[in-house]
C-alpha cells in the first residue's frame, strides 16, 4: 500500500502544468495490464490434436479450452495409468473469440475439436493456440470419417468460420 505522502507528490506533480495533467491523464485513463509473455510456451514445436471438449473456461485476458485427446476410433488416448489423457490450451480472450463463434452455446461438451498448440516447455498437458495455424476447428458430436480436419468441420479462429467444403 502506498504511503499518502506519495498520493500527495504525485497530485502536485499532475496538477503543476498543463503537461504534467496530460501526462498524468494518459497514464491514469490507461487501465493497466498484467500480462504474460509467450515464452513459457516452446514456439518452435507444435502439436495437433483431436479431442473431445470437456470445458470452456472464459477469462478477460485468455479463455482455456479443456479436452480429452482421442484416437482416430473417437476413443480416449489413455496414459500410462490407463486414464484419459487431458490437454488445455489458451486462446484469445473470451469476449474476443465468442465474436469469432466459440462459445459454450456453439461447442457444447462432448464437442469434437481439432487444434494445433505450441505446448509448455515443462512438459505439461496445456499450451497456447499455435500462432502459425489459429484454427480450433468444431465437427460436432462425433468424428467424421477420416477424423476431425478443417475439410471436414467448421475452422473458427483463423478467419471468420468457415463451413466444410
Amino acid at each position: 500500500m502506498m504511503h499518502a505522502g506519495v498520493y500527495s507528490e504525485i497530485e502536485r506533480i499532475c496538477s503543476r502544468s498543463l503537461l504534467g495533467v496530460a501526462i498524468c491523464g494518459t497514464f491514469l485513463a490507461t487501465p493497466v495490464q498484467a500480462h504474460h509473455s509467450f515464452a513459457m510456451y516452446d514456439q518452435k514445436v507444435t502439436r495437433n490434436f483431436t479431442g473431445r471438449l470437456l470445458q470452456i473456461i472464459p477469462g478477460a485476458n485468455h479463455a482455456q479450452i479443456i479436452f480429452e485427446v482421442i484416437g482416430p476410433d473417437g476413443e480416449a488416448v489413455l496414459d500410462d495409468k490407463g486414464e484419459a489423457v487431458r490437454w488445455g490450451v489458451e486462446t484469445g480472450p473470451a469476449a474476443q473469440i465468442a465474436r469469432r463463434g466459440v462459445t459454450a452455446e456453439s461447442f457444447p461438451v462432448g464437442t469434437i475439436i481439432n487444434l494445433t498448440l505450441n505446448p509448455l516447455r515443462d512438459g505439461r498437458n496445456f499450451g497456447a493456440l499455435a500462432r502459425t495455424d489459429e484454427r480450433l476447428v468444431s465437427c460436432g458430436q462425433t468424428v467424421p470419417e477420416g477424423g476431425c480436419n478443417a475439410d471436414v468441420g467448421t475452422v473458427y479462429l483463423g478467419g471468420d468460420p468457415v463451413q466444410p467444403r
